[in-house]
């Protein structure tokens, strides 16, 4: 039986775990590393670490020494089933020294022979990070310093899963974001565009974009949208959301029957997600634009010879919001007339109303070409402060001729 770790022991754990040198490799071989080191001291034959995925209520294997195959077979665990289930829905270590399909979902585990098996919870505070279990292939005790040393271990594992998470998340939420918004602007004869998206820097990124399309009939689709929330499951969502209104924009040239079809397909398919959305279509006449807003803040028109204004364009209930049935306004384009459209990021501040943002942005909207108006709306609402949220700003202009 293996010896008891002493205090020595505990302080090479902690000199391990924060090896400068584990910096320096990725997230997968600093597990690899910390596991076959736990497994060395507390002289186990597995060591295995379990992520929570809080929407399935499930631990999934990420990370493993001795026991592999669990992660390359993707073994999942529903929270409260079997050994690891239990440690994790009761968050409190847990011993078992009877290995089989009556204590233990897994069948690796009995399969590889272990007869005993320690796990503790990894926790972030009060939130359920994931499990991390040990085993053996002979009969053991594990005493009250086993515990606390592998319980010290699913600490700086649980941090190292969180930070992990967290980078990931946000880097692939902005490569689709990215790769959904317009790389280049359409050419549209009779209409000029300029568009700004910017990420904002607290709490992640978001679910704005903004989408420029040309229709049959020489007809063009105006989009602006912002889905509540950030992460990567509102940039997956607004994904779901671009892709379902083009294809009902094919279908339809109301663009409240767009809007009400994209609603329908949200609370049936995506219950629970909320997010405001202006659609316009232009027809080929150019001199006018059919807008319907679900939840959105009106676009903002300026007209050759007349002060900017917001248009006059009744809200809907947001996408995910049942509520009346929903309009369209025909808003009436001039020769030379601007429309800017744009999402809440832009106008809202944490340091004065939304309204101050909206009188800034109506007196510096002029009936310009659109990458000056662009220039000047971001130099006056975002200047030299870093946005705290998306920021999505697309500029239409009819042609003046």
């Amino acid at each position: 039986m293996p010896e008891t770790p002493t205090a020595e022991d505990r302080l090479q754990v902690l000199e391990a775990l924060t090896d400068t040198a584990l910096g320096h490799l990725d997230q997968d071989k600093v597990m690899a590393t910390i596991l076959a080191r736990v497994r060395e001291l507390l002289g186990v034959d597995t060591a295995t670490v379990l992520r929570h995925d809080q929407e399935a209520r499930q631990l999934q294997a990420i990370a493993a020494s001795g026991i592999e195959e669990e992660v390359y077979q993707d073994v999942r665990v529903a929270v409260g089933a079997g050994f690891a289930g239990r440690v994790a829905a009761q968050r409190r270590p847990v011993i078992i020294d009877h290995v089989d399909e009556t204590t233990v979902v897994n069948s690796l585990l009995w399969e590889r022979g272990l007869r005993t098996l320690l796990g503790v919870p990894m926790l972030a505070g009060d939130e359920l990070v994931g499990v991390l279990h040990v085993g053996s292939l002979t009969s053991r005790e594990f005493s009250g310093s086993d515990i606390e040393l592998l319980k010290l271990v699913a600490a700086r594992l649980a941090l190292a899963v969180q930070i992990d998470l967290s980078t990931t998340d946000r880097a692939a939420a902005a490569a689709l974001q990215r790769s959904l918004l317009p790389g280049r602007l359409p050419v549209i004869a009779g209409m000029e565009f300029s568009a700004r998206y910017v990420p904002g820097t607290e709490p992640g990124v978001g679910g704005d974009w903004y989408d420029l399309f040309p229709l049959p009939g020489d007809r063009l689709g105006m989009v602006m949208g912002d889905v509540a929330g950030h992460g990567l499951n509102a940039a997956v969502i607004m994904g779901r959301l671009r892709s379902a209104l083009r294809a009902y924009a094919l279908e339809t040239d109301d663009p409240a029957e767009v809007l009400s079809k994209l609603d329908r397909k949200v609370q049936h398919f995506e219950p629970g997600a909320l997010a405001t959305v202006m659609y316009g279509l232009v027809p080929a006449s150019r001199g006018r634009v059919a807008i319907s807003l679900a939840g959105h803040l009106p676009p903002v028109l300026a007209a050759p010879g007349l002060p900017s204004a917001f248009v006059d364009v009744p809200v809907d209930p947001p996408i995910g919001v049942t509520g009346p049935q929903r309009r369209t306004t025909d808003v009436e384009l001039p020769p030379g007339g601007v429309l800017a459209f744009y999402t809440d990021g832009l106008v809202e501040r944490r340091d004065h109303l939304i309204d101050v943002g909206l009188q800034r942005l109506t007196d510096v909207v002029t009936p310009d070409q659109p990458g000056v108006v662009c220039a000047r709306v971001m130099a006056a609402l975002v200047g030299a402060t870093p946005a705290q949220d998306d920021i999505a700003l697309l500029v239409a202009r009819r042609d003046p001729a």
